[in-house]
C-alpha cells in the first residue's frame, strides 16, 4: 500500500474503534446502572441496551446510499454528530426513557457503509482487502477493549461520564475524517464494499447467505442479552461493578489466544465447518452453565471465557463465510445485508433479554441464550461446507455488454478462477479464485487486452 492507502486505512480504522468503543463500553455496566432511573423496568432497561442496533439497522444502508450522492465525508460528519447528540442525551437523562432515546440516535448516526465506502475510494482494487482487514481487526479490538475499559470507567466517572466522553470521541472522529483521512479524488459505488440496489433481491434469496445471516443474528443477540443478565449476576455474587473488570480481563485476553489455533484449523487446514459448529455448540453450553451456575464469581468467569472464545471465533468466522459463500459482484450487498442483521440482533437480545429478566429472572435471559444457540446449531447443521476461495478484484478496459461477456467466459478459463463477473460499465471484473491454484500473469493479460481483443 502507498501512503495516502496506509493512512486511510489507519485513521478510518480510528474512527470505526472510537464509535464501537461508545456503543459497547455501557454494555457490562448499564444494567446496574438502569436500577437507578426514574421509570426503569428489566424490560425497559433491556430496550435501553438493544435500541441502537434497531436505529443502526435501519439507517446504515441508506446512509451509505446517501453518500454516494451528497459525499462520503458528509454523511460521516452527519453520523457522527447524530452519534455524539445521541450521547448527550444519554448523559444528561435521569430517566430510563432518555437513555433509550439517547441511544436510539446513538444507532441513528449509522456512518458504517459510508465508512467503508469511503475506505473503497481511497484504495487500489488489489489493495482493498488488506484495508477492511484492518478496520475488521480494529472493531473486534475494540470490542475487546469497551467490555473491560467500561466497568474501570464506570468506577472512575460513571455512567453518565461513559456517555459524555463516548459524545466527545465522536466529535473527535470527525475531526480525525477531516483532518487526517485524504480526500478521494473520484467517488464511485464498490460493488465489493457497498449495497448495490439491484442485488438484493438475488442475495436475500439465497439460502446459505440466510443461513449466516441468523447466524450473525443469533449471535448478537446472545451477546446483548447475556450482558442484560451477567453483571446483575456478577453483583448478586458478591463483586462489585468496578472490579468486574477483574473477570472480563482476563477472560478476554485468554479468549483471544485460545481462539488462535481454531483460526487455522478452520482456514489453513480447510475445517470451517466443524469449527463452525463446534464454536455454536460451546456457545450453547456455556449458556446452559450460566443457566445453572451464574451464583459464584469462578464458575461464572470461567464460563465467560468459553463464551469468549466461542463469540470471538465465530465474530471472525462469519465475515469469512460470507465472503466466500457471496457473489462475486455482490459482496458488498451481502455483507450490508448481513451488518443489519447484526444489529437488529443486538435489538433483539437486548429487548427479549430484558423481558424475560422482567417476568423469570437472570435464569429467563440464559434460558433464551441457551435456546437461541442451540436453534441456530440446527440451521447451521444444513450448511453447505464452503469453498475455500477469496475475492479478487481486477481493473479492466471499458468495454460494451458483448465484449465484456467474451472477457467473462476467457477468465473463468484461468486456473485457479471459480467464478467471474464483469461489470461493463464500472470496468471491474469481480472473481472467486483459489488463491493457490491461481495464475495471476494469465489474469494480468486478460486484464490488460483492449475491449476489441
Amino acid at each position: 500500500m502507498n501512503s495516502d492507502e496506509r493512512q486511510a486505512a489507519f485513521w478510518l480504522a480510528g474512527v470505526f474503534s472510537l464509535r464501537m468503543l461508545g456503543l459497547f463500553m455501557i454494555l457490562p455496566v448499564f444494567a446496574l446502572y438502569a436500577e437507578h432511573l426514574h421509570g426503569n423496568t428489566p424490560a425497559l432497561a433491556g430496550l435501553a441496551i438493544g435500541i441502537y442496533g434497531f436505529s443502526q439497522a435501519l439507517f446504515q444502508i441508506p446512509f451509505g446510499f446517501l453518500s454516494d450522492h451528497y459525499g462520503r465525508k458528509r454523511m460521516i460528519y452527519l453520523g457522527l454528530l447524530i452519534f455524539a447528540l445521541g450521547s448527550a442525551v444519554a448523559a444528561s437523562a435521569d430517566s430510563i426513557w432518555g437513555v433509550i432515546l439517547g441511544r436510539a440516535l446513538q444507532g441513528g448516526g449509522a456512518v458504517s457503509a459510508a465508512v467503508m465506502a469511503l475506505a473503497a475510494d481511497l484504495t487500489r482494487e488489489e489493495h482493498r482487502i488488506k484495508v477492511m482487514a484492518v478496520i475488521g481487526i480494529t472493531i473486534g479490538v475494540s470490542f475487546a477493549a469497551s467490555m473491560i475499559l467500561g466497568p474501570v470507567l464506570n468506577g472512575w466517572i460513571g455512567v453518565p461520564g461513559i456517555f459524555w466522553l463516548t459524545g466527545l470521541l465522536a466529535l473527535l472522529g470527525i475531526t480525525v475524517v477531516r483532518f487526517q483521512v485524504p480526500d478521494p479524488t473520484v467517488s464511485r459505488i464498490h460493488r465489493d464494499a457497498e449495497p448495490v440496489a439491484s442485488q438484493f433481491g438475488r442475495v436475500l434469496l439465497d439460502g446459505q447467505l440466510l443461513r449466516l445471516n441468523f447466524g450473525i443474528f443469533t449471535l448478537h443477540l446472545l451477546l446483548t442479552a447475556t450482558f442484560v443478565a451477567v453483571p446483575l449476576a456478577l453483583r448478586n455474587a458478591g463483586l462489585t461493578s468496578d472490579r468486574h473488570w477483574e473477570v472480563y480481563l482476563p477472560a478476554l485476553l485468554v479468549s483471544m489466544a485460545a481462539m488462535v489455533p481454531f483460526v487455522i484449523l478452520a482456514e489453513k487446514h480447510r475445517q470451517l465447518k466443524p469449527v463452525f459448529l463446534g464454536a455454536i455448540l460451546t456457545l450453547a453450553l456455556a449458556e446452559l452453565g450460566l443457566l445453572a451456575l451464574h451464583d459464584t464469581v469462578l464458575e461464572a468467569a470461567g464460563l465467560l471465557l468459553a463464551f469468549f472464545t466461542a463469540f470471538n471465533l465465530l465474530e471472525a468466522t462469519l465475515p469469512s463465510l460470507i465472503a466466500k459463500m457471496a457473489p462475486p459482484d455482490a459482496k458488498g450487498t451481502a455483507m450490508g445485508i448481513y451488518s443489519s442483521s447484526q444489529f437488529l440482533g443486538a435489538f433483539a437480545g437486548g429487548t427479549l433479554g430484558g423481558w424475560l429478566r422482567g417476568l423469570f429472572g437472570l435464569s429467563g435471559v440464559f434460558a433464551l441464550a441457551a435456546s437461541a444457540a442451540l436453534t441456530w446449531l440446527l440451521v447451521a447443521w444444513t450448511m453447505r461446507n464452503p469453498r475455500y476461495l477469496s475475492s479478487y478484484l481486477l481493473k479492466v478496459e471499458p468495454r460494451d455488454e458483448a465484449t465484456a461477456q467474451v472477457l467473462t467466459q476467457r477468465l473463468r478459463q484461468v486456473p485457479g478462477v471459480a467464478e467471474a463477473v464483469v461489470v461493463a460499465t464500472e470496468g471491474m471484473a469481480y472473481l472467486k479464485v483459489d488463491r493457490s491454484l491461481l495464475d495471476e500473469s494469465a489474469l494480468q493479460a486478460l486484464a490488460a487486452m483492449p475491449a476489441s481483443g
